[in-house]
């Protein structure tokens, strides 16, 4: 059973999944993971694999969730990524790192953004 807190993530990521839909990305794999880690979103646009991180609050009360992906957390995602191109043989694929970030209205409507790249 999840807590409050991993059923709030986990439709975090559902939402920003289908959010990615409407935006032409194609989801490949929602919850990717590895013996290094794990990728909450893995996706195509257009010809580039993209590999995408979810970050959610319930309120800007302690600033916009994109700025919490920091220089380790990018560190452990361009590793478990590049495992993941090894694995599936496509390291001569074009594939870059996106970052959505959802913040839950309390009227039910969501802001989201993705920053690319």
């Amino acid at each position: 059973m999840l807590t409050k807190n991993q059923k709030f993530g986990s439709d975090s990521e559902k939402i920003a999944a289908a959010y990615l839909k409407k935006k032409g990305y194609e989801i490949l794999c929602l919850n990717y993971r590895n013996k290094i880690g794990e990728i909450d979103i893995i996706a195509k646009h257009g010809e580039t694999l993209v590999f995408v991180e979810v970050k959610a609050r319930r309120s800007k009360k302690f600033g916009n969730p994109k700025y919490a992906v920091n220089q380790k957390k990018m560190k452990k995602l361009s590793m478990v990524a590049l495992l993941y191109l090894k694995e599936t043989g496509q390291t001569n694929k074009k594939a870059r790192f996106d970052v959505v970030s959802v913040i839950s209205g309390k009227n039910g409507k969501n802001e989201m953004e993705i920053v690319k790249n």
